[in-house]
């Protein structure tokens, strides 16, 4: 037996119990009450079956609308267009001169730019800005003078990453160092001369920074599960 009639079974005794005696008046009175709670209980049951419905028809709607807008916004990211990306830059753009030393770190400002593929890199400050998340290489050359050694330190956002170093105890020298980094949009990357260092230059452009980006690292702004 089901609880809707265990329910109206024990809800008739009740009420016979209340009333004493069993008479065919009482008895009319209790059954037409059982009539209208089981009617009113076979309303709320329908009711109930049409809201879940409803409800589950709603979650269908949605996570449809989910889906459509991830692959809205994949494609909208994937479909961003990302031209060559590549620079070279050397310290001096004539003459011949020492840089160095300073009392503080510095930037350097490599000012001769041979190559600048995309606008990247800024030879009025010296700093090259990510245009895409993606995966770049860079590369950084100094040449020292004998007695004062040549540090030259690569950083991105502020934060050092690689030194070039080169100490002669007299004439010149050369140093070199290469790094891949993940740069996200944005992300600013320069060289950057340690206090008490000194750089040579002349027309040869023994100093330089360089870079260029290899590949994109696409990332979906979707969260589809």
């Amino acid at each position: 037996m089901g609880n809707t009639g265990l329910f109206l079974l024990l809800l008739i005794r009740s009420l016979l119990s209340a009333e004493g005696t069993s008479t065919s008046e009482t008895t009319s009175k209790s059954l037409q009450q059982m009539c209208d709670i089981n009617a009113e209980v076979r309303r709320m049951s329908a009711e109930l079956a049409e809201q879940r419905v409803k409800t589950e028809q709603q979650q269908a709607q949605s996570q449809a609308t989910d889906e459509k807008k991830c692959l809205f916004y994949t494609k909208c990211f994937l479909s961003v267009p990302v031209g060559k990306v590549a620079f070279s830059s050397a310290l001096l753009d004539s003459g011949e001169k020492a840089l160095g030393p300073f009392n503080v770190d510095t930037t350097i400002v490599y000012k001769y730019v041979v190559s600048n593929f995309g606008n990247v890199y800024n030879p009025q400050t010296g700093i090259f800005t990510a245009p895409v998340r993606g995966v770049y290489h860079f590369l950084i050359f100094a040449l020292s003078m004998g007695g004062i050694p040549a540090d030259v330190y690569l950083k991105k956002n502020g934060h050092g990453v690689f030194m070039a170093h080169e100490d002669q105890p007299s004439g010149h020298g050369t140093a070199s160092n290469a790094v891949t980094l993940l740069l996200e949009a944005g992300d600013v990357v320069y060289v950057t001369l340690p206090a008490t260092r000194r750089l040579k230059d002349n027309m040869n452009h023994h100093n330089t920074f360089s870079g260029h980006l290899l590949f994109t690292m696409e990332q979906s702004t979707c969260l589809c599960s």
